[in-house]
């Protein structure tokens, strides 16, 4: 007598381990251990976002999902927590899962098992997929495609045994994951920061050279990803960190400052679309193709280079590829006394904008030449501290204050230290790091006074810090003209479109700050949580709710402390009706929270979230209430 089967509409997910047999052939051992752990993270994955694993026969895996959105997004981080658990684990013994998905019938027996065209489908899908790729039906990317922020690649048509009509296939291209390593051996550690808790509209925490963590790299993408979007005419380029060649641990700050006054530098030219330095700095240390990373992000031209720094003296070597051909475009080598680094870091940028074809105009000429500050030893102090700030922490951020201080005493009139002293007891403020660092004065009116002194002559830093001083305090407008100030000064700058579009959500005008958002994606592929957060925002705005849900959701994954995410995501979940989902979130910030941190403005309750999310007109404030009081959450 047969089961009894219930046929219903689901979302199909099919995994398989590439290249099992080879691997036990190898080393069974090893290869039973990693098939366990990348069993539990299926599990685990599966459950947390509402799939049920179906069987898990030998290498592979049969689980269902009521919602298309809820696999892919499954998936995603599947393949990242599979990347970073065999990130001890030489290139070629890693266990890597091929997964397909497919929107449409499955038939379930009460026996738990499930057969159908629909898991048939699946499993083709499957089969096409690169290892550790993702392949979906083109059900499955018109269900998702407003509401994952992945890109889709359009593979064609694929036949499938026994079925009539062939499935039109897609490749599913993470934009916030790093390309895979081609290095053997012990992959070098990823991120130079922690995340960043992202304060209220979360403008702050996009600032200009922010490193939030590296998000786990997906395995390898199924096709070339989508470039970055440039206006016609203007070549696009990355410039990769460059190598410290000292012999001296303690100066890769100088090497990694070299590169990220270039970025700064060529930004400043109106006919190059330059790449972030949060996209480019993920390539630190690691093996280098860079025919793979211009296709992964975006970029027609990649520079390279080394320093080596020897008391006085500097010598950089740095060279312009073609990342199409992985032709060398223009190289140089040059030697100078320390003293004379600015002109070094002129001749260079000049030289890749003449390779490239690019002219500057006459501002253009004289914004590269200025510097700030004609004190070397004030430069590399700001470099040292900014290092240090990276990293992330309250220690490091107790040194980076002595750093820019010790900076502004050298050269009282340098505005690039003002600014950084100014982001930083910002940023104390923001995450409540005062008593933990002895200060026991108002970081934030610190914050307001080193502003001050920036401000005699504005960087864009010093322009982004403002703008989000002034949405705090409610001056919209003000708050919108300081971030269209930065990216007047630095067209190229991913993070001050992020405070533009921080700014324009809060002012109440949400298209123009998806609009911003979206470009600082395209400038900077490797966006860190906070990106994600203000699409999330503008979006909200805009009243599109599951697409919010989503860029929200990615948020969290990037960075699971982003608890300004997950607030919002409560109100928006809240409003959509996911009373559940919801409060489990709300529980989960009362669980991790220290009480009392917020200084008397609860952040769980109605009162406590709308004062730190300063809306311009009182229709959003309301709905924001509105879907905190749907989630339960009091006044």
């Amino acid at each position: 007598m047969n089961a009894p089967q219930r046929q219903h509409l689901a979302a199909i997910l099919v995994a398989d381990a590439a290249g099992y047999s080879r691997l036990m052939e190898d080393d069974e051992g090893a290869t039973v251990a990693a098939l366990d752990t990348a069993r539990a993270i299926f599990r685990s994955e599966v459950e947390s976002h509402h799939g049920r694993i179906v069987n898990m026969p030998g290498d592979s895996v049969l689980a269902i999902f009521d919602a298309a959105a809820a696999a892919v997004i499954a998936a995603l981080v599947i393949q990242r927590r599979l990347d970073v658990a065999s990130h001890d684990v030489r290139e070629d013994r890693r266990m890597r899962f091929r997964i397909g998905i497919h929107l449409g019938d499955v038939i379930e027996t009460e026996g738990g098992d499930a057969h159908g065209d629909g898991v048939n489908i699946a499993a083709r899908l499957q089969a096409i997929a690169a290892p550790g790729g993702i392949v979906v039906s083109e059900s499955v990317r018109g269900a998702v495609k407003t509401r994952v922020a992945v890109r889709f690649v359009d593979l064609g048509t694929q036949a499938v045994k026994n079925i009539d009509d062939p499935v039109r296939a897609f490749g599913v291209q993470d934009p916030d994951a790093s390309p895979p390593s081609r290095a053997r051996g012990r992959r070098p550690a990823a991120a130079i920061g922690t995340a960043l808790v992202v304060f209220a509209f979360a403008a702050f925490a996009a600032w200009k050279y922010l490193a939030a963590p590296e998000s786990p790299p997906a395995a390898a993408p199924t096709a070339a990803p989508a470039p970055t979007v440039a206006p016609a005419g203007k070549p696009s380029i990355a410039v990769l960190p460059f190598d410290n060649m000292s012999g001296d641990a303690d100066k890769a700050y100088f090497a990694d400052g070299m590169a990220e006054d270039l970025i700064t530098d060529l930004s400043k030219a109106g006919g190059l679309v330059v790449i972030a330095r949060n996209s480019t700095f993920q390539y630190k240390g690691k093996a280098r193709d860079v025919r793979e990373i211009g296709k992964a992000l975006g970029a027609r031209y990649v520079l390279e280079g080394s320093v080596r720094r020897q008391g006085d003296n500097v010598r950089v070597n740095a060279q312009l590829i073609d990342a199409t051909t992985g032709a060398h475009v223009w190289a140089d080598r040059y030697d100078g006394e320390l003293r004379n680094v600015f002109t070094l870091q002129d001749t260079i940028a000049q030289s890749v904008a003449k390779a490239l074809s690019v002219e500057l105009t006459k501002d253009e000429s004289a914004r590269l030449m200025q510097r700030g500050t004609g004190n070397v030893q004030a430069y590399d102090m700001v470099l040292k501290g900014w290092g240090l700030y990276l990293k992330q922490s309250p220690d490091e951020f107790k040194k980076a204050i002595a750093d820019f201080k010790a900076a502004t005493e050298i050269d009282p009139s340098y505005a690039r230290a003002w600014a950084a002293l100014a982001a930083v007891h910002w940023e104390i403020y923001t995450r409540y790091w005062g008593p933990a660092l002895g200060l026991s004065r108002d970081t934030q009116a610190d914050a307001e006074r080193f502003l001050a002194k920036a401000m005699k002559d504005p960087t864009p830093l010093a322009h982004e810090v403002s703008s989000v001083m002034l949405a705090h305090s409610g001056q919209h407008a003000e708050a919108v003209a300081a971030a269209q100030r930065a990216i007047a000064i630095d067209p190229n700058d991913a993070d001050g479109y992020v405070a533009l579009a921080g700014a324009l959500s809060f002012a109440g005008r949400p298209a123009e700050a998806l609009e911003a958002v979206e470009k600082a994606m395209r400038l900077n592929p490797h966006f860190p949580s906070s990106y994600a957060y203000q699409r999330g925002l503008a979006l909200f705005g805009m009243n599109r709710l599951d697409e919010a849900a989503a860029s929200l959701q990615r948020a969290i994954e990037l960075n699971p402390e982003d608890y300004w995410s997950k607030r919002l995501l409560i109100a928006v979940d809240g409003l959509a009706g996911r009373r559940d989902e919801s409060q489990r979130l709300a529980d989960s910030i009362r669980t991790n929270d220290r009480r009392g941190r917020f200084a008397g403005h609860d952040p769980l309750t109605i009162r406590g979230v709308t004062y730190w999310y300063p809306f311009a007109k009182p229709e959003d404030a309301k709905r924001f209430a509105t879907g905190l009081a749907k989630a339960g959450i009091p006044d």
